[in-house]
């Protein structure tokens, strides 16, 4: 009979999730963990919308954190203050999701129980960080890869850069995402579109995203279905875009949107959905396309290919968007790309068999 462990969970903002990838996994890993009898913590910023201690079964933590008044430095006062809570509370393990802002503070992790990291991307390489950034966060990945007592790595890619790099060897556990099979076309009618007659990306507003590329492309294809542009806009790349393209008739900037049912039937009844994510491992953004039924035409490169294979359109520039949506845009024509990735889900990506994944690497760390 396995051991019901006591788990910590920080290096996000918060559950349920507001804001990205990691906060979305948090959310999953949590309740899937605390269905199968673990008890579980998870590290909330006290600005969460969500206030209470408990939330869905999953105990709540608040922590100070000061990003609201001074920027992206608050972010490691906020780790710090969640480190150091950790440290008094006697986990059994401590799952850290993400380095960028913590592993400056390796030398503050509990020495008590194991410190299991999930390497994240490779977050030196985001061309929105100035040089002095990346060279900090060069030292950062280096500090967790060393200190970490176990190391998780979200795709292949990453697990060859951590082997490579820092002779450190890596489990291999993806993002995860659940087959969407509930269409429903009365969800996307309030967003005045119609099925398949709509493209459709969704993306932190960041130039490796490639937003721009996807929205030049857009242009220049002459094309006269709208492009859904979801995702917030209220920083300065994001501003720079809205004030660039948002007077295109087709282009609509959506802001950001967490209800997952209506995001879930705008991927499903999108035409082509563009996925220009260029750094970091498996995207939670990339999976749910998938398993939502989308016909995705993605930006070329090993980390998204190493996902998608052979079952995705590819882009690098402008012109190579465009003659995508010239070519591509009868969506029933390519019914075999939609169902392979569909079965990837199912067979690779499904958040149950992450869950299990995580839940072993977890058991035998504190073995």
């Amino acid at each position: 009979m396995k051991k019901a462990l006591k788990i910590g969970i920080l290096g996000t903002r918060g559950i349920p999730n507001r804001y990205g990838g990691f906060e979305q996994c948090a959310e999953y890993l949590a309740t899937g963990l605390t269905e199968r009898g673990h008890q579980v913590w998870v590290y909330n910023s006290h600005s969460h919308e969500y206030q209470e201690s408990i939330w869905n079964g999953v105990n709540i933590i608040h922590c100070n954190d000061p990003e609201d008044k001074l920027g992206t430095a608050g972010q490691f006062i906020y780790d710090l203050n969640c480190i150091n809570d950790a440290r008094k509370r006697g986990f059994d393990v401590l799952l850290q999701l993400g380095y960028t802002s913590n592993s400056v503070w390796f030398w503050r992790w509990p020495a008590y129980c194991p410190n299991v990291v999930n390497m994240d991307g490779l977050e030196w390489k985001r061309s929105k960080y100035s040089k002095k950034v990346q060279w900090f966060l060069k030292h950062a990945e280096r500090w967790a890869a060393k200190h970490g007592d176990v190391l998780i790595a979200d795709s292949k890619g990453i697990q060859q850069h951590l082997k490579d790099t820092y002779n450190k060897n890596s489990h291999f556990i993806a993002y995860g995402a659940d087959i969407f099979d509930q269409p429903d076309t009365n969800v996307i009618s309030e967003y005045d579109v119609e099925p398949y007659n709509y493209y459709m990306l969704m993306a932190r507003m960041e130039p490796e995203n490639n937003i721009e590329m996807i929205l030049q492309g857009y242009v220049e294809s002459g094309a006269d279905n709208p492009l859904l542009v979801v995702g917030k806009t209220n920083n300065e790349f994001g501003s720079m875009l809205v004030n660039r393209y948002g007077q295109h008739k087709g282009i609509k900037f959506l802001g950001g949107i967490y209800d997952i049912k209506a995001v879930n039937n705008l991927r499903y009844y999108s035409s082509i959905y563009f996925h220009g994510h260029s750094v970091g491992g498996t995207n939670p953004s990339l999976l749910e396309a998938m398993s939502s039924n989308a016909l995705i035409a993605a930006h070329d490169n090993v980390f998204n290919k190493t996902v998608l294979e052979q079952d995705a359109f590819y882009f690098s520039t402008p012109a190579q968007v465009a003659d995508i949506i010239r070519n591509n845009s009868d969506k029933t024509s390519y019914n075999t790309l939609i169902q392979n990735n569909l079965n990837k889900i199912r067979t690779q990506y499904s958040w149950a068999r992450i869950i299990d994944l995580y839940e072993q690497v977890l058991l035998d760390a504190v073995k």
